[in-house]
């Protein structure tokens, strides 16, 4: 563990990532666009770097994980970032959910200067991120693979290797479909649950441990009829990733109709100002439309 690992982006993920390597013993230098974000790392014993190039410069090995497409090419490609700084057999790993399309261009450009890249996506939400138990798809060459599992293990408990580059976001558009559909079948069970007149908690207790339970509904549905949005994932964040899907399906051909309702549904809510909220909030589109509200009393 003498070498440190680079860890850019330290948003709500990605400061639980980073923690995650330090708990494990790694030396992590860390750089976030906002730098207060970093002070609870540093407490924790993390170096500080002033620009992705810098990290680059000091480690072999970097993750990045932040917003979107445009922020990874920036961190990749912009003033001080990260390709400035790598070296010859340097390794960058993103951990954000993007394009897979732009993923294996970048993966071409950093090959062609002898820079291993793998696209490593993550599901679980912020408290997998805190607990190191995320699911970690991770897309590229196996050698690259094995050179990072130590820190995947540090910061995941599922690691698979999916496929060669661009399969990690592939895959972790399949997860976000998946993650949507599920909590829309939440949303609407509890509102029609409430109508019905059903006590919520003895609900989802007599639910979740059957055929139609889910990790949406054991997670996200307490919340929903507690009354609390605080986010794993926010609904701007989400409908981000729901672009990206329509976006990949529409290259490949392939409807996505449960999709699609669940993107329009969570725009109107971004139109009443709720982006920040947790995509649980989901279920607030059906209760303005059915007047019911799936709170616990």
């Amino acid at each position: 563990m003498s070498e440190p690992v680079g860890f850019v982006g330290l948003g709500i993920m990605g400061a639980g990532m980073a923690g995650n390597l330090l708990r494990a013993g790694f030396d992590v230098v860390v750089y976030n666009r906002t730098a207060a974000r970093a002070e609870p790392l540093v407490t924790a014993g993390a170096q500080v770097a002033d620009s992705p190039r810098a990290v680059a410069e000091r480690c072999p090995v970097v993750f990045t994980c932040v917003s979107d497409t445009p922020d990874v090419e920036q961190v990749l490609f912009g003033d001080n970032g990260l390709a400035q700084g790598v070296s010859d057999g340097s390794l960058i790993v993103d951990a954000s959910t993007v394009s897979p399309e732009a993923t294996r261009g970048w993966a071409a450009t950093l090959a062609e200067r002898g820079v291993g890249f793998l696209d490593a996506p993550i599901s679980g939400g912020s408290e997998g991120a805190a607990k190191g138990t995320l699911s970690i798809m991770v897309g590229g060459d196996e050698a690259s693979v094995d050179r990072v599992r130590p820190y995947l293990d540090a910061m995941g408990s599922t690691i698979t290797h999916v496929g060669p580059v661009g399969a990690g976001q592939t895959c972790k558009l399949v997860n976000q479909i998946l993650v949507v559909v599920s909590m829309l079948g939440v949303a609407e069970a509890l509102v029609f649950a409430k109508a019905g007149g059903l006590d919520l908690e003895k609900t989802i207790a007599a639910v979740e441990g059957g055929a139609a339970g889910s990790w949406m509904l054991a997670n996200r549905g307490p919340q929903v009829i507690r009354d609390d949005w605080r986010p794993g994932f926010t609904i701007d964040l989400q409908q981000k990733d729901l672009r990206l899907v329509m976006e990949a399906a529409d290259e490949v051909g392939v409807p996505t109709i449960a999709t699609s309702t669940i993107f329009h549904l969570y725009r109107t809510l971004q139109r009443d100002g709720l982006g920040a909220e947790g995509n649980h909030a989901l279920v607030k589109a059906l209760e303005r439309l059915s007047g019911i509200q799936a709170r616990q009393e």
